[in-house]
């Protein structure tokens, strides 16, 4: 299969940003089909995994315009390699234990809801648009991971113990979500992206809440992981697209 080759302007790179963050996400989600603990949460995280590919979607689709309708959605998300991908780091990383996805999904929906409140006022009326449809979905997300995290955090001495081991290793990966290299500074004074250190106490203030909650504590590391949204990824990315571009991979250009 031949990959596609981008010309990656700030705008078509922002908007990569959060269509690749969103699908793999999504995909790590989908994972838990069939293997939830329980079938309710079996339902509830495929649920939120099709939110999220709902929301990537439209944010390919999107890109596809700004770079002049050269390719589609499905070429965006099939036809480009690992380092092509500008995904936040956090959403690679395996699926782990129960534990982990929860803490995953409330740690990027602590981050994502009120960036997408604060994306409806974005100069791009495309990006704000979605922006109105997704903030009214990852509220719910934060609901959810932020009540089954609580609920582990102070639950038994097993569950809690995941939920202290996936809150370490997962803090940090966090410092990504607040990045600001030149395309972020070309998207903040253009208006299209929000400056994500209006969020970050916000983000703060909800992890802290919930933590609390679970009769837990932040982790306390300062360092953090970088790279995704400029290419450089974990090993993980790549064997997760090869499970998920196989089809496309294997058949070229096939269409239901």
């Amino acid at each position: 299969m031949t990959t596609i080759q981008l010309e990656e302007t700030p705008h078509l790179a922002y908007l990569l940003r959060l269509a690749d963050s969103a699908l793999i996400n999504a995909h790590r989600l989908s994972e838990w089909c069939g293997h939830a603990p329980m079938l309710e949460e079996d339902l509830a995280l495929t649920n939120v995994a099709l939110d999220l590919l709902g929301q990537a979607r439209l944010l390919y689709e999107h890109a596809a315009a700004v770079d002049g309708n050269e390719w589609r959605e499905d070429d965006l998300a099939y036809r480009r390699d690992a380092p092509q991908f500008r995904n936040l780091l956090i959403t690679e990383l395996p699926r782990g234990d129960f534990a982990f996805t929860i803490v995953r999904q409330a740690l990027l929906s602590a981050f994502f809801h009120p960036f997408w409140q604060r994306a409806q006022g974005s100069t791009d009326r495309a990006l704000a648009a979605i922006a109105g449809k997704a903030e009214k979905e990852v509220a719910y997300h934060l609901r959810h991971s932020g009540a089954w995290l609580v609920r582990l955090g102070d639950g038994t001495e097993e569950s809690r113990r995941r939920t202290v081991d996936a809150l370490d290793a997962l803090w940090s990966y966090t410092g990504e979500l607040f990045e600001v290299d030149p395309v972020g500074e070309a998207m903040i004074e253009a208006g299209i992206g929000p400056d994500p250190e209006t969020i970050r106490p916000v983000f703060e203030q909800t992890i802290d809440r919930l933590v609390d909650e679970a009769g837990l504590a932040r982790p306390p590391g300062t360092w953090m992981q970088s790279g995704g949204l400029r290419g450089v990824h974990t090993e993980h990315l790549g064997h997760l697209l090869a499970v998920m571009q196989h089809l496309q991979r294997a058949y070229p250009g096939a269409v239901w």
